[in-house]
């Protein structure tokens, strides 16, 4: 099945202002993204040897093939910038001296660190691609989408779980084993199946540590590389409530439900069950934080949980709270977290979002939403 989506992401937009780093996972479509907004003939591709060889041995070259590409093309894109970090005292002397334009693509942040590089001190803006969201995906299948992700070559395949093993261990030899980042393999691949066991979960490094074999430093260093090659993201605790003590502990999140559930070994996911309805909180926890992102919101997504354990899935400050609830019939048990809120934050809309259809406002003013419903309102930015 071969599918083209439209991607939300206008770097042209963005590029019209500033260079920009593009960050994100393998295989999200960065590369595709940019032949199809930019000439092909704009692109240097570091993962091609014809174009790394040469600039590996010699950095200063870049100059004259920039140049090169500006007779034709207002903007060069170099992708996979991770490759050779060198390059980036040559960018950055290009827009000094010569007002170039960049758009630099990476799948990892770890080598970029490592180096000591600066990210051009300000000269080039972030943004980053996501897996595919709900609004670029033609006849949307909720139930293949909370199975199988996001994944460009993943999400229309029919052979989802190959692409999701091939995925799995390309990124291991790549991205791991390729950075040094770790040279126990094993080892590392025994803790990704167990920071999937703990996805949408409030992290316990001891507790990981301990399923894992290893040190609590191991597993902290190893949160580290997951967040550095975008692998994973932590969700902060909302600490800004007026009444009531709240923990103080991240969430760790995946970046896509389909890698989640493979890491898992889930090849069924069952309406009703647990399992789908953590994968239905942790798509949404991605809509949201592509959302921001792709709008260029510059507000933190957050969650709420207080030590008597009530909860709000999603809190961003100024503009809304999100509980998720994988039921088709809302009830009031349902509502405790997102009433309770209302205490410590006066005002902030609150919305349930579920499967359950019959869209209404509660007498409190909590909007209940169908998730079509709510996606819909959310990427026409019409939810306030």
């Amino acid at each position: 099945m071969n599918m083209q989506f439209p991607r939300l992401l206008d770097m042209r937009a963005l590029v019209a202002n500033k260079s920009f780093f593009l960050f994100g996972p393998r295989s999200t479509g960065k590369t595709t993204l940019l032949r199809k907004q930019f000439a092909p003939e704009a692109i240097i591709n570091l993962l091609r040897a014809g174009e790394y060889l040469p600039l590996a041995q010699n950095p200063s070259t870049l100059a004259e093939r920039v140049r090169e590409i500006r007779r034709a093309h207002p903007v060069v894109i170099i992708d996979e910038i991770q490759k050779l970090p060198g390059l980036l005292d040559e960018v950055h002397h290009l827009i000094e001296a010569e007002s170039a334009t960049f758009v630099l693509t990476g799948s990892s942040g770890r080598k970029l660190k490592r180096g000591g590089v600066n990210l051009l001190a300000g000269r080039a803006w972030q943004a980053q691609l996501f897996p595919l969201v709900s609004a670029e995906i033609p006849d949307f299948d909720l139930d293949r989408y909370l199975l199988y992700g996001g994944l460009p070559q993943v999400y229309p395949s029919e052979l989802p779980q190959e692409e999701l093993d091939a995925y799995i261990h390309t990124y291991l030899r790549e991205e791991i084993l390729e950075e040094a980042a770790t040279r126990d393999l094993s080892t590392f691949s025994r803790f990704l199946k167990v920071a999937a066991a703990v996805n949408a979960e409030q992290l316990n490094f001891s507790n990981v540590a301990n399923d894992t074999g290893v040190s609590a430093s191991s597993v902290r260093a190893w949160f580290e590389i997951l967040n550095d090659t975008f692998l994973g993201f932590l969700l902060e605790p909302w600490r800004d409530g007026l009444k009531r003590k709240t923990s103080a502990t991240a969430k760790f999140y995946l970046f896509d439900v389909g890698i989640w559930n493979f890491l898992n070994g889930t090849t069924v996911l069952d309406r009703g069950s647990e399992t789908f309805g953590r994968a239905f909180e942790h798509w949404i926890a991605m809509e949201l934080r592509a959302y921001l992102s792709y709008r260029r919101i510059k507000r933190t997504l957050a969650f709420w949980r207080t030590y008597s354990g009530l909860e709000v899935d999603f809190v961003i400050d100024g503009l809304f709270a999100v509980e998720t609830k994988s039921t088709a019939r809302v009830s009031p048990k349902h509502l405790r977290g997102l009433r309770a809120f209302a205490d410590e934050k006066p005002g902030l809309p609150r919305i349930l979002v579920s499967l359950d259809e019959n869209d209404r406002t509660t007498d409190d003013g909590i909007r209940l939403l169908h998730w079509r419903r709510f996606l819909d309102l959310l990427w026409s930015d019409a939810l306030s």
